[in-house]
């Protein structure tokens, strides 16, 4: 066995472990938990109200429902497995399965798995259970043992080039150079050399860089040459969103994947919505129905009849079963015409081993937010590809991994990393960035990427006003505001740090004028790494009277994780780093790809609040302080005082 077949076989022992991990906190949750006890881990909605009910397209039964306490964190998103429960019975709650549409504070919509509705749905009191997702770990373990097992086919090589055992191959010379004027040189080079390769091609794409349009090009000009392309992302989010800009460009595109995991306004680009809109459909509608009538005319008859009746049932049933496979046939032929409309498939990693994608293979499958997604997720796309288009970027944030044992045994390094490091002949990056003023941008561009980014032009137009620096470091040193922990989550919180940080956005926001922000629609993230602290600062901006202009701003103002931030952009970001002790402990936030998010979201002002004494005990943080005092962007919080 070769060294990295090796390799992989130690990947699919770490994501055994994470699998295992994720399984057991699971079930720590669960395991004997009263509702109570769920609620505070965020895993249950209960009581929970029935706002409406309605079908969506290909009839699927939808319940939007609201719950009253909206204090407690929880973990239900968009796409996950649920279900919904009823207290109406005696004994074990009556249940049904579903997926989630949508989250909005205290409001979930969830899309449910069967075609009647539940008779217990109006009696007793409802609530929502969050459910354990194995059968995305049995995709990307099977993923992953197809490729150790691949001999000398197309999935051997592939494996073989990505994992650097041999070079990446390109064509010598394209016919012509790509005609993109909307593009800058970067991008270009980046286009042509996806193009070139026979096998891979990374596009790196820092933060504002324009990855996503990079990739959009890629695909279209791939499409000159192939029918159709498979595109996929780690996320259904990221998925939608390129599904959005190939749309606006005219590619057609079929999006696979349940319906309530899609946004909605691309649910027509869905497979239920396309099949729904097929000139056969109609036909297929009456196919079901004659053999449903059938099926039902032959239970009519009971145990006791004579031969005529016997023989009579005997036929209905064969009429059905020729109806149904008749049926069967339409919506084969359906479904093919369906896929070949469509110049690109899109799907989640996870999605693209869907049933209706079996047997399927694409001359080029493109990868987006490849950084983001765990190596076995990522080798499931590969399966189907003859060659492989990654882009994004392994210094933000890598993909969630609740194994700290597998995390640190090398789950945490994404197929996209081990490709850019083993095949670095294969990538571009993207050089110019159009989100930040140079200002912002420095200190990121010299520590993590070589400091190769330059500003666009344009981004010298990116400020607040003339006399409004873009960018601030407050240091709260001194100021006693000490760190604590959240008893429910022991995630940490700095409450004085919360209102001080709140404080100078009022004050900020007080300046410019409430009227400036709503004209210009100027947006306002504030950002911290922590939940619990993100959870203060929503609690002080709803409640506190003092924050009156941010609250007449409140459809402006996104408050949330540095994480969930990642890929975002907001006019104004205020983040507060939290960590304030005497032992100088930072936490998650020594992996310095946080702080790489955190630091390019802003695109007119950055305000940074923080605790230099406890930061300045890690070799980057101590950099970042460096660069501020060398730039004029220190202040300390004794010239706040009146906050």
């Amino acid at each position: 066995m070769s060294r990295i077949q090796e390799e992989l076989k130690i990947t699919l022992q770490l994501l055994k472990k994470e699998w295992k991990e994720d399984l057991e906190q699971y079930r720590a949750k669960t395991l004997s938990a009263s509702v109570a006890d769920k609620q505070k881990e965020g895993i249950c909605w209960y009581p929970v109200q029935l706002v409406k009910t309605k079908v969506g397209l290909g009839d699927r039964l939808i319940v939007e429902v609201e719950r009253a306490d909206t204090r407690l964190s929880h973990g239900f998103q968009s796409g996950k497995t649920v279900s919904l429960f009823s207290n109406f019975s005696d004994g074990a709650p009556l249940r049904t399965n579903g997926v989630v549409n949508m989250v909005k504070k205290n409001t979930m919509v969830v899309t449910l798995m069967g075609h009647e509705w539940p008779d217990w749905l109006h009696d007793g009191k409802l609530g929502v259970d969050l459910h354990f997702d194995e059968a995305s770990y049995r995709e990307m373990e099977y993923a992953v043992q197809q490729v150790i097992k691949a001999g000398e086919g197309r999935l051997g090589q592939l494996r073989n080039v990505l994992l650097g055992q041999e070079k990446a191959s390109f064509v010598r010379g394209l016919p012509k150079s790509v005609e993109a004027p909307h593009l800058n040189h970067s991008q270009v080079e980046a286009v042509e050399m996806v193009l070139a390769a026979q096998e891979v091609a990374l596009v790196h794409g820092p933060p504002g860089t324009g990855k996503t349009t990079t990739m959009v090009q890629a695909i279209e000009e791939t499409l000159r040459s192939h029918r159709q392309v498979l595109v996929c992302a780690p996320s259904n989010a990221a998925v939608d969103l390129l599904v959005e800009k190939l749309l606006a460009i005219g590619l057609s595109t079929l999006r696979i994947g349940h319906p309530a995991r899609v946004d909605d306004e691309l649910l027509e680009q869905t497979l239920d919505a396309k099949i729904a809109q097929h000139s056969s459909f109609r036909d297929l509608k009456k196919l079901r129905k004659a053999a449903e009538e059938y099926r039902k005319l032959g239970r009519k008859y009971k145990r006791n009849f004579g031969a005529a009746e016997r023989q009579q049932r005997k036929q209905l049933f064969a009429e059905a079963s020729k109806v149904k496979e008749a049926a069967r046939h339409l919506e084969d032929y359906i479904l093919y015409d369906v896929f070949q409309q469509n110049q690109v498939i899109a799907t989640t990693l996870v999605g693209a081993n869907h049933p209706v994608l079996k047997g399927m293979a694409f001359p080029v499958v493109f990868i987006d937010e490849a950084a983001q997604g765990l190596e076995p997720a990522t080798w499931i796309p590969v399966l189907k590809a003859q060659k492989i288009v990654m882009a994004g970027d392994h210094c933000q944030l890598p993909p969630t991994i609740k194994s700290y044992e597998a995390a640190k045994d090398g789950l945490s390094e994404t197929l996209f990393e081990k490709v850019i490091q083993r095949q670095p002949e294969a990538s571009r990056m993207l050089r110019v960035q159009y989100r930040m003023p140079e200002l912002i941008m420095r200190f990121s561009s010299e520590y993590f990427y070589h400091g190769q980014l330059e500003a666009a032009a344009l981004t010298d137009e990116h400020f607040l006003g003339h006399d409004e620096r873009v960018m601030a470091y407050i240091d709260t040193a001194g100021s006693g505001f000490g760190e604590h922990l959240e008893k429910d989550s022991l995630s940490k919180l700095n409450t004085d740090e919360a209102r001080f940080g709140l404080g100078m956005l009022e004050k900020l926001v007080e300046k410019i004028g409430v009227s400036t922000f709503k004209e210009k629609a100027f947006t306002i993230g504030v950002i911290s790494p922590y939940k619990a602290q993100v959870k203060k600062l929503a609690e002080l901006m709803e409640e506190g009277s003092e924050y009156e202009n941010l609250r007449q701003l409140s459809d402006h103002v996104t408050i949330g994780t540095i994480d969930g931030f990642q890929g975002q952009e907001r006019d104004v970001v205020l983040i507060s780093m939290v960590r304030s002790n005497d032992e100088g402990e930072i936490g998650f936030l020594a992996d310095t790809r946080r702080m790489n998010v955190a630091l390019t979201r802003a695109k007119r002002k950055l305000m940074v609040v923080g605790d230099s004494g406890t930061l300045s005990t890690h070799p980057f943080y101590q950099k970042f302080l460096d660069f501020v005092n060398d730039n004029g962007l220190y202040s300390s919080i004794y010239e706040y005082m009146e906050f």
